[in-house]
């Protein structure tokens, strides 16, 4: 099976990305921003989900009994520390029942590759684990967090950014040719120091101010 891009284009998407790259918004805004765009891009995300009607029976203000719609698919959202956290509660205002784990690294200051130091995922039978990172540049992180979950025994995974180039999502679908990536931006390249062109700067940074 063969993993796709989606690439998730909205007017309001559009808008609201168009604020995070301004280097004049404040971690509050920027912090908005990325949750509203994590909420429109869980529509596409999910789109194929399927649903059952519950034993659960639901009386409309018509008069009428209906049996209530749940989600057949259990959902794990797996951010990875510490950017991946602002698109967390985005995507869990769409998918209340979703649970939620963290996936920590760290880069090696010597090799240059990413270390797993935290993971924690709840324990759910054939979840769809979908693993958040803002920024897709080289891809080594994302690739290191889906080895990471992998190697847990979860097998359904699926990757939303919010911008990224082509040599990340190059680098994912060589590792993980079967992941699906849903990404808000396609942008130009990476710099001489790895960011992301035209890019919004560190994500982890302008979400928490810490610069």
């Amino acid at each position: 099976m063969s993993g796709k891009l989606v690439v998730c284009k909205h007017p309001l998407i559009d808008v609201k990305l168009s604020i995070m790259r301004d280097e004049k918004t404040k971690a509050k805004e920027f912090r908005e921003s990325l949750d509203e765009i994590a909420s429109l891009m869980t529509y596409e995300i999910f789109k194929d989900l399927e649903t059952y009607d519950s034993e659960c029976i639901i009386h409309t203000p018509t008069g009428c009994d209906l049996p209530k719609k749940k989600l057949k698919q259990k959902i794990i959202i797996a951010p990875v520390l510490r950017a991946g956290l602002g698109m967390t509660d985005g995507v869990r205002k769409m998918i209340p029942t979703a649970r939620i784990g963290h996936i920590g690294l760290y880069r090696n200051e010597e090799t240059l590759e990413p270390v797993e130091y935290y993971f924690k995922l709840p324990e759910v039978k054939n979840p769809l684990v979908l693993i958040c990172d803002p920024m897709l540049a080289t891809g080594g992180s994302a690739v290191a967090a889906i080895n990471a979950v992998k190697k847990r025994g979860y097998k359904n995974i699926r990757l939303m950014c919010l911008v990224g180039v082509k040599e990340g999502i190059e680098n994912v679908h060589k590792h993980h040719p079967e992941v699906d990536i849903f990404i808000a931006a396609v942008d130009e390249k990476l710099n001489d120091k790895g960011y992301i062109l035209p890019g919004l700067g560190d994500a982890g940074d302008r979400i928490f101010g810490t610069k």
